[in-house]
This record gives C-alpha cells, structure tokens and sequence, in this order.
C-alpha cells in the first residue's frame, strides 16, 4: 500500500481522535507522578499538528512537508517536555523520507523508526527509565524487525503496538531516572508513565491505519 499525503492527514486525524478521548485519563495518570497536564499537552499538540497537515494541498504536498508542519504545529502548542519530543519525532519522520511522493511499506516503517529515534535522541533517555522511550524503542525495533523479515504493514504495525503496550506496562514497576517523577523516588513504582501510555496510544494508532480497510 502506498501511503501519500493524503493518506498522512487521515493518520493525523486518527491519532489526535485517539488521544482526545484519552486526554483524562493521561492526564490522571500524570497527576500521580508529574503536574497531571500531560493529557491536555498531548491533545493540544495533536490537534494543533491535524489542523497544520489538514491545511496541505495533498495534490502538492509530498509526506516530508505533512511531517514538518506537525513537527512545527505541535512544537507550537506544546512548550512542555513533549512538544520538542514529538517536534523533533516528525522532523526525524520527514527527513527519513525526502523526496517521496508516496511511501511502501518499508518506507513508512522507516519513519516510524525515525520517530522513536528522533524521541530518544532529544530526550537522551534509554530503556528503563520510565519515559515514552520504553515504549517507543521497543515498537520500533518490532516494526524494523517484522518489515525485514517481509511481513506486512499491517503485521509490523500489530506487533510494534504489541511491544509499545508491554514496555508501556513495564513502566509500572520503574523508578524514573527523568524529569519532575525522578525527584519522587520509589513513590512511582506502581504508576504508569504518562508519556509511555500516551506512545502507546499513538503506536495503536498507527496499527488502526495500517489495516488494509484504512488504506
């Protein structure tokens, strides 16, 4: 399946959707550890992101210019430590695929590698420290992983949502080595973080999208 502009706004659409409806219960999750503002970060910035990738002529527009005005859109709405995470994911996202007019399968899952990379890059974060890194890294290494092993979209998008909803559960039993929920020590094991299960939301997204009947 090729995946064009059009199709990106449609992927915009369903991700700021998902994280709407989600927004309260992030921002609970938030309020457990953090400033409990994650949720309304989030949808500021997805919507802010819809709104700049609904604006493109998708008859002009190629895939690298819907990633960048997301990337600028939300960086924009969100000045908290998500806004330059995600910025810089977009930004990552466009620069993997300049050039294309439409993007394979490959191509696709490329960016979307390019994505958790750009998070974790920016966020210098690994594995393990209670951030959306542990979902994220996982979801991309699967999805890299499947697509060379030459299964489809919709496969690679199954098992990256598989592996961004067990690191994003993992989270639970974390110190954080992070931000504001590092100062509280053992006070978050038993929480999830909030940056993690907003990843993960995004990642199940993205799987939505990669089913032949969204295409």
């Amino acid at each position: 399946m090729a995946i064009t502009t059009k199709d990106l706004q449609h992927l915009f659409a369903l991700i700021a959707a998902d994280i709407a409806a989600n927004r309260d219960h992030l921002c609970e999750l938030d309020g457990a550890i953090g400033d409990g503002d994650h949720g309304l970060a989030m949808d500021a910035g997805c919507e802010a992101a819809v709104k700049a990738v609904a604006a493109l002529d998708p008859a002009q527009a190629a895939p690298t210019a819907a990633f960048n005005a997301a990337a600028k859109a939300f960086l924009n709405a969100v000045g908290a430590s998500s806004g330059p995470l995600y910025a810089t994911a977009f930004m990552r996202a466009g620069a993997a695929v300049k050039d294309r007019q439409e993007l394979g399968d490959e191509e696709f899952v490329r960016a979307f590698a390019a994505m958790a990379e750009g998070i974790q890059d920016r966020g210098k974060a690994e594995p393990g420290e209670k951030t959306m890194v542990d979902a994220w890294k996982p979801a991309a290494d699967a999805a890299l992983d499947a697509v060379a092993s030459g299964a489809s979209l919709q496969q690679c998008f199954g098992l990256a949502e598989q592996a961004a909803r067990q690191g994003c559960d993992a989270t639970r039993d974390m110190t954080a080595a992070k931000g504001r929920a590092s100062r509280l020590g053992d006070r978050v094991i038993g929480h999830i973080d909030p940056g993690a299960a907003s990843a993960a939301i995004i990642i199940a997204s993205i799987a939505k999208f990669a089913q032949p009947h969204n295409g």
